[in-house]
């Protein structure tokens, strides 16, 4: 009686646990979806350049976003059927899609930690690139591209060592922004970003976190599914004549 209390207080642990995936995987989307669309990633991805190294990033990250989410929900429908059912096949397939999602956040959070400023550099060289080339030429396509990143951000140029406003800031900073924004957009971006990573962070350990428990659960009811196929179920009868 203890073992089958045991196995059905577990079963409830993992539907609560495939609720919270499944949410887990709504989140991932909508913040793929604000990496993607949202305004300032847009822009800075949206630099006409040969070269524009944040470009593979911004793409990276929303693929790799979409096929998460995916997995996640996946996962939770696979684990939430095997439950209700007891199906083997389908508690193994459900602990398989959280064993990847693991492995994937893992990788994730080492590339993270031990490459940390690379996207940000990434952004504030799209910056720089376009700052410079406006500040080399005329163009009016790239001082629109300044001026869209300045009011984006709200910021205006880089900061001067003399605390001097340049001839380009004058002209590509929207004026009521003149007095009230940072001046050094390249500050501007870093903390932005380190702002949005610091959301996915959260949300990568969370997740992490989940897909240990999850994969515990699965695997633990695997187990006891496939050495007693009747626990926690009404037996099927068979009587013969003798």
């Amino acid at each position: 009686m203890g073992r089958r209390h045991q196995v059905r207080a577990t079963k409830c642990q993992l539907l609560v646990t495939s609720l919270f995936v499944t949410l887990l995987g709504l989140a991932v989307t909508i913040l793929t979806i604000i990496t993607r669309y949202g305004a300032h990633f847009i822009i800075i991805s949206g630099v006409s350049s040969e070269a524009n190294p944040y470009r593979i990033f911004h793409d990276i990250a929303f693929y790799s976003g979409i096929c998460l989410s995916m997995i996640l929900v996946l996962a939770a429908l696979l684990s939430t059927v095997a439950t209700v059912r007891e199906s083997v096949c389908l508690m193994a397939m459900g602990f398989f899609c959280f064993a990847i999602v693991f492995c994937a956040l893992i990788q994730a959070a080492f590339w993270k930690y031990t490459n940390n400023s690379e996207v940000e550099d990434a952004m504030m060289d799209v910056y720089d690139s376009v700052y410079e080339e406006v500040r080399r030429n005329l163009s009016s396509f790239r001082r629109q591209e300044l001026a869209t990143i300045h009011e984006t951000f709200l910021c205006c140029g880089k900061q001067s060592p003399f605390g001097e406003t340049g001839g380009i800031e004058n002209e590509t900073c929207p004026s009521e922004h003149m007095g009230t924004a940072r001046e050094d957009c390249l500050q501007e971006i870093q903390d932005f970003l380190k702002k949005h990573m610091g959301f996915v962070s959260v949300l990568l350990i969370i997740t992490i976190c989940f897909m240990v428990y999850g994969m515990i659960l699965t695997s633990f009811l695997w187990f006891s599914i496939h050495f007693s196929n009747n626990l926690d179920r009404k037996g099927k009868y068979i009587f013969r004549e003798t």
